[in-house]
């Protein structure tokens, strides 16, 4: 009777090498993209030191590269167009999406003397990293 497998990929049943006991992947190319893939990703969030010379690897392939982008784009409009399409959704999707932010003020609260925290009030900000302390004294009330 012959050892198969499930390939984690595809899903297609294998006959794993006899000199990779554990083997989980079939033979297949993409099959075996996508193992080294799940694996880097594991390793990046598993080991700090891999993910920090990976990013470095990354930031001095862009300085060498400045233009690759730019020139992908050109040469692959059907890439562009996609990935607007991708943006126009998650766009539509974030202003769907209520986000939580306990001080925001719904314009029926008086607004009395104190210390306050400000943010930007734009859809585009998410993270509130830009926010002010600031202290708010009322002059006269209307």
């Amino acid at each position: 009777m012959e050892n198969r497998r499930r390939c984690r990929a595809c899903g297609q049943t294998f006959r794993p090498r006899s000199q990779v006991p554990q083997q989980s992947y079939c033979p297949v190319e993409a099959c075996q993209r996508e193992r080294r893939r799940r694996w880097q990703r594991a390793k990046r969030q598993s080991d700090s030191d891999y993910h920090d010379n990976d990013a470095r690897g990354q930031r001095a392939w862009r300085e060498a590269h400045p233009e690759y982008w730019r020139e992908y784009r050109q040469g692959n409009p059907q890439y562009t167009e996609r990935n607007r399409e991708q943006q126009r959704t998650r766009n539509a999707q974030r202003a769907r999406a209520a986000i939580a932010n306990e001080d925001v003020s719904t314009g029926d609260l008086a607004i009395t003397s104190g210390t306050y925290h400000l943010t930007p009030a734009t859809k585009e900000v998410i993270a509130k990293g830009d926010a002010w302390t600031v202290e708010i004294t009322l002059l006269s009330r209307t």
